[in-house]
C-alpha cells in the first residue's frame, strides 16, 4: 500500500511579505500624490469648534443603584485571563491524543515551526503581540488529525488577534484552489472556516484539508483537519462554532 501523504506545515507567510511590501508601496505612492493634490488647493478655513455638554452624571450614583457587576460567564475577559487550556474543546472520547503534536502549553519556537517560513513567522507574531499558546491535538481512524489552537495577544496590540486571523484567512483563499472566499462561522463576525479540494500525488494516499481562522477579542482560533478520506464540511464547522462557544 503506498504510504500515506506527510502532513503539511501550517501554510503562513508565504505571501505576508509581498502583501506587506505592496501594501508599503501603496501607502507611500498614495501619500505622495495626497501631499501633491492637496499642495494645489486654496486654504479653506476650518469650522468654528463647537464642543457639547457632557453627559456625565454630576455625582456617582447612590451604592444601592449601582449596576451589578458582570458574572464570570458573562465577561469573556475574565474568562480568558485565566488559564486557556481550560477553553480548549476537550478531546473526543473516540480520539487518541497526537504524539507528534503538543498537547496544552506550546512554545513559539513549536508553533512557527508549523509555518512554512518559520524565522519570518516569529518575526511577524512577535509584531502582532503574541503572549501565549493554547494547543490541543487528536487523532482519530488510521489517518485524520485535528489541531486547534488557541493564541492569545497583549492587551496593548488589540488588533493582533484580528491581524493574524485576517492574514490566515487570505492565505487559504489564495491557497484553495477553487477561489472560494470559505464559509462564516455561525457566531462570529469575522471567522471562516474552508474546507479544500483533495490533493493528489503519484505514490501517496488522497490528502484531504479543512481548516477555520476566527478572532474572539484577543484570541486567534485556528482549527486544522487532516484525513486522507473527505472532511465533511458539518464536521468542520462544529468544531469552528463549539471552540468559539468556550470563549
Amino acid at each position: 500500500m503506498p504510504a500515506p501523504a506527510a502532513r503539511p506545515r501550517r501554510r503562513g507567510l508565504r505571501t505576508v511579505g509581498l502583501l506587506a511590501v505592496a501594501a508599503v508601496v501603496g501607502l507611500v505612492g498614495g501619500t505622495a500624490v495626497g501631499y501633491g493634490i492637496q499642495a494645489g488647493r486654496a486654504p479653506v478655513p476650518l469650522p468654528a469648534l463647537n464642543q457639547p455638554g457632557l453627559a456625565y452624571p454630576a455625582k456617582p450614583l447612590p451604592k444601592d443603584r449601582e449596576p451589578e457587576p458582570l458574572s464570570a460567564a458573562e465577561d469573556r475577559g475574565a474568562k480568558t485571563q485565566g488559564d486557556l487550556r481550560k477553553l480548549l474543546l476537550p478531546r473526543p472520547a473516540s480520539a487518541r491524543a497526537d504524539e507528534d503534536q503538543p498537547d496544552g502549553w506550546q512554545s513559539f519556537a513549536d508553533y512557527v515551526d508549523g509555518f512554512t517560513r518559520p524565522e519570518a513567522a516569529l518575526e511577524t507574531q512577535l509584531d502582532l503581540g503574541i503572549r501565549r499558546i493554547a494547543t490541543r491535538a487528536w487523532r482519530t481512524g488510521e489517518h485524520k488529525s485535528v489541531e486547534i489552537d488557541l493564541v492569545q495577544y497583549r492587551p496593548t496590540s488589540a488588533q493582533g488577534a484580528r491581524e493574524h486571523v485576517m492574514q490566515q484567512q487570505r492565505i487559504a483563499i489564495g491557497e484553495s484552489g477553487a477561489g472560494t472566499l470559505g464559509t462564516a462561522v455561525k457566531g462570529s463576525s469575522e471567522g471562516r472556516y474552508f474546507v479544500y479540494p483533495v490533493r493528489r500525488e503519484a505514490g501517496y494516499l488522497d490528502a484531504y484539508e479543512a481548516r477555520a481562522f476566527i478572532q474572539r477579542g484577543d484570541i486567534a482560533i485556528t482549527i486544522l483537519m487532516y484525513d486522507t478520506h473527505e472532511i465533511a464540511e458539518s464536521e468542520i464547522r462544529s468544531l469552528a462554532e463549539r471552540q468559539l462557544g468556550r470563549l
